[in-house]
């Protein structure tokens, strides 16, 4: 992965950021130790930015495309209150699995449930808006998730799509890869607000427009 800042840049900030919960390093060190794509957990700084937005939309609603271990959903639903939901789609037993687990060591691990099945197939059967939605699946259907997911998106919600420079590969000349299409997608839609944050691997923000 193409690094956006230093390495020391990113400790330090990381150094400077509310400290995770126990659980949830122990969960980041068991994703790195079980896993190969280990690297797709979202990490301390992206999490936490989750977990702002969430609080800051004051969200009682969160949708998730792409739950892995879990570690992005734990953060956002630290931020929803007692009667919040989080809805997060994913389509691997085993890392939905172990994810499960670590559910269970959180005091906010009940406000998650988990539909495991191809994205697209579970939004179809989805009621309601939500407040917060983020999506971090397979790249390549990333114009379909989005499609799909913004009809789902409250007047006042924030959207987050995460990966959109893609280890840099987003500068490439080459023909367009996904996350390039993805981009030039949300840089026409005039619905929409938006802006594409260089944290981590790329993280684009997205609301209704006026």
């Amino acid at each position: 992965m193409l690094r956006l800042v230093s390495e020391e840049i990113d400790n330090y900030s990381i150094d400077h950021t509310s400290k995770l919960p126990d659980y949830l390093n122990e969960l980041i060190e068991i994703t790195k130790k079980t896993s190969e794509s280990y690297q797709m957990i979202s990490g301390p700084i992206e999490g936490s930015l989750l977990q702002m937005l969430v609080w800051a939309t004051n969200a009682k609603r969160v949708l998730e495309l792409g739950l892995f271990t879990g570690f992005s959903a734990q953060m956002m639903a630290e931020a929803l209150p007692e009667d919040g939901e989080l809805i997060s789609c994913d389509i691997d037993p085993d890392t939905t699995q172990l994810a499960q687990e670590f559910f269970k060591k959180s005091s906010n691990g009940h406000k998650i449930r988990v539909e495991l099945g191809p994205a697209l197939e579970t939004l179809e059967t989805l009621d309601g808006v939500f407040d917060v939605i983020f999506i971090d699946a397979d790249k390549e259907p990333y114009v379909e998730y989005y499609e799909a997911a913004l009809p789902l998106l409250a007047p006042h919600g924030i959207m987050a799509i995460d990966n959109v420079l893609w280890s840099g590969r987003v500068l490439d000349d080459a023909e367009q890869n996904p996350l390039q299409r993805f981009n030039e997608h949300i840089l026409k839609d005039t619905r929409v607000k938006h802006v594409l944050l260089p944290v981590r691997d790329g993280i684009m923000l997205v609301r209704w427009g006026k």
